[in-house]
């Protein structure tokens, strides 16, 4: 009698083949999908001795499923101008975890969730190395990245401040000029209007007062403070160049120097004492002159900042996260992470466009972009399913012939049945 089993073995072989086409079709706009081939083997053989020539005699019993091994070849890599796409270009997969369990990716679709941290469409944190004041350790240990508008650039506290001024030669003694206010940040990130007051006070001499407002101040031992921070004199020659400078009780200073030192005590809005310096000098040139003219200045620089939020951010071929933020300050902000495996044809599919590791896999090793044997990154584009449609509909065809024949030898089998069962009558 025939055995049915063989046939049968072979209807379900061929028909895993079909499933995995079709879902290989299905996922063709899957972001990162990876095509998947189905390999078969041959069952055990029964031995039913040997031939005169002492070769085995023997009889196959099926077919079965071997492997279904994954392509990870690169799938096309199509660019969406979307900051948060990322893609892999090479080996390598992104790290992500949910509840603390880690998975591993190539799919880069990711968003800016309401917890301002990156993460994928499934709500898994994308992990990485977070910048610790623009400085990124991949020997700190992964963690989630930070990328909403909750993301913070600190204040810069203003250390110098420099007025290109010209004061007026042919003013009367006793004149006075008030420079425009100057912006000037403290610890916290507030703004302070920092006023410096002229006054003539002989030919080719003005004494000068920088101010803070009062209100800015707190009481030092009870005792309210007037806002004045520094006072001194400037002195000019017959060219109008400005010659010597004093600050404060000190001796005149020949040539000038910059104003150096100036203290704000006690701000009202608690941030930290701070000083900056008053520069009256650009390298050695002095820009503060004395010509016939108005009164006036004509620029005004600091160094300090506000605090900010991110405005928008890019993200390198290293994974490197580069943020711009509302004070016009850019800084970096993280390194997106990149894991590799020993054996990728080893990793268990979860679904989700997800990998977890397994026995055969070995346990990732985890690193930044670029390095270690891992591929780069291209930000703003994403990996496409690499997929081929032609050859899925060949493997198609070739699977859907190998179900019939299997199902053609079931009704041979069938007959033979029959007619041996007819043999009785």
């Amino acid at each position: 009698m025939p055995s049915f089993s063989i046939p049968l073995s072979g209807l379900t072989a061929s028909s895993s083949a079909l499933s995995t086409t079709a879902n290989n079709l299905a996922n063709l706009n899957t972001i990162g999908y990876k095509d998947e081939q189905i390999q078969f083997a041959d069952l055990f053989y029964q031995d039913f001795g040997t031939n005169g020539a002492g070769d085995p005699i023997q009889q196959g019993a099926g077919v079965t499923v071997s492997s279904k091994p994954s392509d990870f070849t690169q799938g096309n890599v199509t660019p969406t101008g979307v900051s948060t796409d990322v893609a892999v270009m090479g080996s390598g997969f992104f790290v992500v975890q949910k509840n603390g369990a880690q998975s591993y990716t190539r799919a880069g679709n990711f968003e800016v969730g309401t917890d301002n941290l990156l993460e994928t469409a499934a709500g898994q944190q994308v992990l990485g190395y977070p910048a610790i004041n623009g400085v990124v350790s991949t020997g700190q240990g992964l963690g989630p990245l930070a990328l909403g508008a909750g993301t913070i650039s600190p204040a810069t506290v203003t250390s110098k401040l420099q007025m290109t001024s010209n004061l007026d030669a042919t003013a009367a003694v006793g004149t006075v000029y008030a420079a425009p206010q100057a912006t000037i940040y403290d610890s916290l990130g507030a703004s302070h209007n920092i006023t410096i007051t002229y006054t003539k006070t002989a030919t080719n001499t003005w004494s000068y007062s920088v101010s803070i407002p009062a209100a800015d101040l707190n009481p030092i031992s009870g005792v309210p403070q007037t806002g004045i921070l520094e006072t001194g004199t400037l002195t000019f020659d017959g060219n109008g160049t400005l010659i010597s400078d004093t600050q404060g009780s000190g001796s005149a200073q020949a040539p000038p120097a910059n104003i150096t030192g100036i203290a704000i005590t006690g701000l009202a809005d608690g941030a930290s004492n701070m000083t900056f310096d008053w520069n009256v000098l650009n390298g050695t040139t002095p820009v503060v002159s004395q010509m016939a003219g108005a009164n006036s200045t004509s620029s005004i620089q600091q160094d300090g900042r506000g605090s900010g939020t991110l405005v928008n951010f890019s993200i390198g071929s290293d994974g490197t996260i580069t943020g711009s933020f509302s004070n016009g300050k850019t800084a970096t902000i993280g390194q997106i992470a990149l894991a590799s495996f020993a054996d990728e044809q080893g990793l268990s599919h979860q679904g989700n466009n997800d990998f977890t590791p397994t026995l055969a896999s070995g346990q990732p090793t985890i690193g930044g972009p670029g390095t270690g044997g891992l591929g780069t990154i291209s930000g703003g584009a994403l990996e496409q399913s690499n997929v081929d449609i032609a050859s899925e509909f060949a493997r198609l065809i070739i699977a859907q012939r190998s179900y019939e024949a299997n199902a053609r030898v079931v009704t041979t089998f069938d007959q033979v049945a029959q007619a041996t069962i007819a043999l009785k009558q």
